[in-house]
């Protein structure tokens, strides 16, 4: 009988998908469930999975065990070879349970949940993936702080006097034998990123890669989440901690890059968002939740808050009559940061590709060993 190593996944809703890119029983409504999850942007699963498999040669087939929680996870480990985590610890005592343990694979790049220095005295590799769903995601977190900053929406298209003018705008040429022409259609309120403050709450995976690109638009970048990172984290993100009412006051742009749980919902609330300067704006590719939805459409409405970026919805779907949609200081996109969904897919496969190797290498070293 074929070897199969033993995978362990923290069941969270993109690692999962490992056990069915592993698992040599193919699932007819599983399998139907994936290609349709993935058919906007790779409409040939079945050979997307053919060459994923053939990266992770060795791993393929696996018996991927999904787990949920630290004691599930600790149940598992006697028999595992690898361990792939997102939020769950990986310490002293779950390696005192792991035995024949070789790969750690963190589900990012962020470790604090994994205990590095007991697992090389373990002789158990950490593996991380810099995961292309997060980039996306700030990316997209910085489109939407662009076309805020920049009017795009608002301008889009609207080229002429009279496009301009039922539009809102007073348009008119400048005397050019005096001046320039720039803006001829006399917009104003538009926004240069550099030298403006971005406060990211939450300086984790998403978190650090909008700090990377504020940081690239010359902006100052503070921070806030329960637990202050490092200082050498905060020096390579170019990054301050503050407490959370002085981000919200300093910010010309907030972004949420935080979890949705129970401590989360409603933070921001009707009190913070008066709290932020009168022209801020806000931008979300969290969850919608974070912040108040009644507290957020008043400060919109009333112009108390400059704009508001949103990737995910307060339901999915929406409504086309949602009041948040009659705005013209709100730009609302339908979930779509983390896309193409190659993105995933393509983080996943290095996944399999990553323990795949460590796994080779180590069967070699014991056959090399067992020889001697």
């Amino acid at each position: 009988m074929q070897y199969r190593p033993v995978v362990v996944v923290e069941n969270d809703p993109f690692p999962r998908l490992l056990q069915a890119f592993l698992d040599a029983d193919d699932v007819p409504q599983r399998t139907s469930a994936i290609a349709d999850f993935v058919a906007h942007d790779i409409p040939d699963y079945a050979g997307w999975l053919k060459q994923a498999r053939a990266r992770a040669a060795g791993l393929y087939p696996a018996d991927v065990r999904l787990v949920e929680t630290q004691d599930e996870l600790r149940a598992s480990l006697e028999h595992a070879d690898a361990v792939v985590a997102e939020s769950l610890a990986v310490g002293p005592e779950e390696l005192a349970l792991a035995g024949r343990l070789r790969a750690v694979h963190k589900y990012g790049t962020v470790l604090r949940n994994i205990d590095t220095a007991a697992c090389a005295a373990r002789g158990v590799e950490v593996l991380t993936v810099r995961r292309r769903t997060n980039i996306a995601c700030a990316e997209h977190a910085f489109a939407l702080l662009l076309a805020l900053s920049r009017k795009l929406v608002a301008l889009d298209g609207r080229i002429s006097f009279e496009q301009l003018r039922a539009a809102g705008y007073a348009p008119g040429r400048y005397d050019t034998q005096h001046t320039p022409n720039s803006n001829w259609a006399r917009v104003g309120g538009l926004r240069t990123l550099h030298g403006s403050t971005a406060g990211i709450l939450g300086l984790g995976e998403i978190g650090r890669e909008i700090a990377v690109r504020a940081s690239a638009f010359g902006m100052e970048v503070i921070y806030h989440q329960r637990t202050r990172v490092p200082s050498s984290e905060e020096s390579a993100f170019r990054a301050r901690y503050c407490p959370l009412d002085e981000l919200l006051a300093r910010s010309d742009a907030v972004f949420v890059a935080l979890p949705l749980n129970a401590s989360t919902r409603g933070l921001i609330d009707g009190a913070r968002l008066a709290q932020m300067k009168p022209d801020a704006l806000l931008v979300n590719v969290s969850r919608a939740a974070i912040v108040e939805r009644g507290a957020l459409l008043e400060a919109l409405s009333s112009r108390q808050l400059g704009g508001l970026g949103l990737d995910t919805f307060y339901e999915e779907p929406g409504r086309a009559d949602d009041p948040l949609l009659a705005l013209d200081n709100a730009i609302v996109t339908p979930r779509i940061a983390a896309q193409p969904r190659s993105n995933a897919l393509t983080d996943l496969a290095d996944v399999m590709a990553n323990l795949a190797r460590v796994l080779a290498a180590d069967r070699h070293r014991s056959r090399h060993d067992a020889s001697r």
